[in-house]
């Protein structure tokens, strides 16, 4: 399938959409009051170290320190121990797992025992840290002592010695030829990745980005060893580049861009990096904004309500709570044509890939829990969670399935490096703050005849009440409960007055108690 990747930019933030036959399938938004921090590297200090939870608590400098399990610490990262050559310490060191943004990665040798992190770091300790994952909600930022150096071809793992390939080349000979080609080059040096974006290149090509990123490492290391904790040492690039670098590739046919300084930005980058794909990188010079001209408004728009309309007329509903995101199928209007069996069968063959489209368009991480349409047939599970293990494949996160239960549930995990679409653009509503209902208008009503009685007797009887409400709440009372204030009012001898407020919430209400003369 055809891609482009479509950016605007304002000096306030930058979107990058990706599109795959005028279908939104990423975006990807970065403010300039809210940069993106992941990938940044920092020489961080320790400000406590919490052996319980085999974790410590790392200033680097933000509003809330970074958490930084023992499994991602590094005895390499200890600015003490910082090589100033270009990490040519022949030194065996932890190899972890390593992500990039395009999904590829290759896991590393299991560490050796572990060593635990109240004997490794004390608090006050200077270290080197990089985030691994955003803040996200109330939680700060998720680091790691086992830095990675992404580049258009390949991941420089300074601190590692693990040379891997990305799982998405699938070609053993490709696989080999592509070890010969860095193999003399890794040994004491660091570690590599070589991503899917090196399959089919030459030798000097994947060699001159090896060169770029130890030089990279060498600037790090020096900075580090005359910063003072905290300090920001390195930061990845922006979206708009980080997107371009990652993501354009054989399938992108274009690259559009509405704003002159980014798009030279990008001519730049590409000429310099991978000058083959110049010719594809365009200016954007219409009137029309250009993200309602490629329908990419409307399509951001959906993706931030909870139903999701199927082809066929069923439906999905999605439910983000700080836990796990729960994603419901229904057939809603959806009848079919022969049994009821069919019926549901399809119409969860339809939505697996639906809600997998939907997982990368809105970001959504973590624990996920779908709960397909009961199936009776085990043949007729089997075919939804295949369809589903499918869809994944298109998917650059990384997945875990845990399988489907007899009723139709299934349970897997997504990897989260940063939040999604709806946390990104959205807040709490403040009506029912953030809990997604309201209290009935009834509710409120009799919420308010209750507060009247308790202010009138516990506070001293005052000679009159005033009550501020939502005109629905008013309407409420007059129309559905007409002799309420007055009898209250006569029960409590207290004159009562009831003021209509337009600008008040519906479940909100004000009481003023005027004394007596």
């Amino acid at each position: 399938m055809s891609r482009q990747i479509i950016v605007s930019s304002t000096p306030q933030e930058a979107r990058v959409a990706v599109m795959e036959n005028a279908r939104l399938i990423e975006i990807f938004i970065e403010r300039a009051r809210d940069k993106g921090l992941a990938g940044s590297i920092y020489k961080g200090r320790v400000n406590r170290v919490l052996p319980g939870m085999q974790a410590a608590f790392v200033d680097i400098g933000l509003t809330k320190a970074g958490y930084l399990h023992a499994s991602d610490l590094s005895s390499m990262a200890l600015p003490q121990n910082l090589d100033p050559r270009l990490g040519d310490a022949d030194i065996e060191v932890e190899a972890q797992p390593a992500t990039v943004e395009n999904g590829d990665t290759a896991q590393a040798p299991a560490p050796p025992a572990a060593v635990p992190i109240e004997e490794r770091l004390k608090k006050g300790q200077e270290i080197l840290v990089q985030i691994a994952k955003e803040p996200i909600g109330s939680k700060g930022s998720r680091l790691t002592c086992n830095i990675s150096l992404p580049g258009r071809h390949l991941v420089y793992l300074p601190l590692s010695q693990h040379l891997g390939i990305s799982r998405r080349i699938v070609s053993e000979q490709e696989r080999e030829r592509l070890r010969q080609a860095v193999g003399p080059l890794a040994p004491g040096r660091g570690g590599i990745i070589l991503r899917t974006a090196c399959e089919g290149l030459s030798k000097r090509e994947i060699q001159g980005d090896l060169r770029q990123l130890r030089k990279i490492w060498g600037r790090i290391q020096y900075k580090a060893k005359s910063a003072a904790a905290p300090a920001l040492l390195h930061s990845d690039l922006d979206v708009i580049l980080r997107t371009v670098r990652d993501l354009l590739s054989s399938d992108v046919t274009r690259v559009l861009i509405d704003n002159r300084r980014d798009y030279q930005r990008v001519v730049d980058f590409v000429e310099t990096v991978m000058p083959n794909w110049r010719a594809r990188v365009e200016l954007y010079e219409r009137s029309e904004p250009i993200f309602e001209r490629y329908g990419i408004e409307s399509q951001i728009n959906k993706a931030l309500e909870r139903k999701v309309w199927l082809k066929s007329g069923g439906y999905i509903t999605i439910d983000q709570t700080e836990a796990l995101t729960a994603i419901d199928v229904n057939t809603g209007r959806f009848i079919g044509k022969t049994n009821l069996d069919d019926t549901i069968l399809r119409t969860n063959l339809e939505a697996a890939p639906a809600v997998v489209d939907q997982l990368r368009l809105r970001n959504i991480g973590g624990l996920i829990v779908i709960d397909f349409i009961d199936m009776e047939s085990a043949a007729h599970r089997k075919a939804v969670l295949e369809a589903l293990t499918k869809a994944l494949e298109s998917d650059k996160a990384l997945t875990t399935i845990l399988g489907i239960s007899d009723l139709g549930l299934v349970e897997m995990t997504r990897k989260r490096t940063r939040e999604s679409l709806v946390r990104q653009l959205c807040e709490p509503c403040p009506a029912c703050e953030g809990k997604g209902h309201v209290k009935a208008i009834a509710t409120t009503s009799y919420e308010l005849l209750r507060r009247i009685r308790r202010e009138a007797t516990l506070n001293g009887k005052p000679a009159s009440i005033t009550a501020s409400v939502h005109p629905a709440v008013a309407n409420f009372l007059r129309t559905d409960q007409p002799r309420a204030l007055e009898d209250l009012a006569q029960e409590l001898g207290v004159a009562l007055e009831l003021r209509e407020d337009p600008a008040l919430a519906p479940q909100k209400f004000e009481l003023v108690a005027n004394a007596k003369a």
